[in-house]
């Protein structure tokens, strides 16, 4: 997946807007102004991700794509390693997942 097929998966789901607050470097998607993914737009391509606590532990045991959240509380956010990805499908249930999370706070 580069960052072309990340952002077009991102900006289809319902309400989602993109920018660019913390640099030209790191691309973010937020729903309904809470962020649920940020991308690096220099170097290996990584995403943060959101997750809960347990799916955190799990993906950090479990999957070497997966690491502590780059900058970000550690408990609710992963870093996905997109060059190690072996199975993009997942990935993806990952992002749905923290759309997801995100969605269900702001209800």
């Amino acid at each position: 997946m580069n960052i072309e097929e990340l952002r077009n998966f991102c900006i289809q789901k319902k309400d989602v807007t993109e920018s660019l607050p913390f640099g030209d470097d790191t691309l973010v998607f937020k729903v309904s102004g809470k962020i649920f993914l940020l991308a690096n737009l220099e170097g290996p391509m990584r995403i943060n991700i959101k997750a809960s606590p347990d799916e955190v532990i799990d993906r950090l045991e479990h999957f070497p794509e997966a690491k502590p959240g780059y900058h970000m509380n550690k408990k609710h956010w992963i870093t996905v390693d997109m060059q190690l990805v072996t199975d993009i499908g997942r990935v993806k249930e990952w992002i749905d997942r923290s759309y997801d999370l995100v969605c269900t706070k702001k209800r």
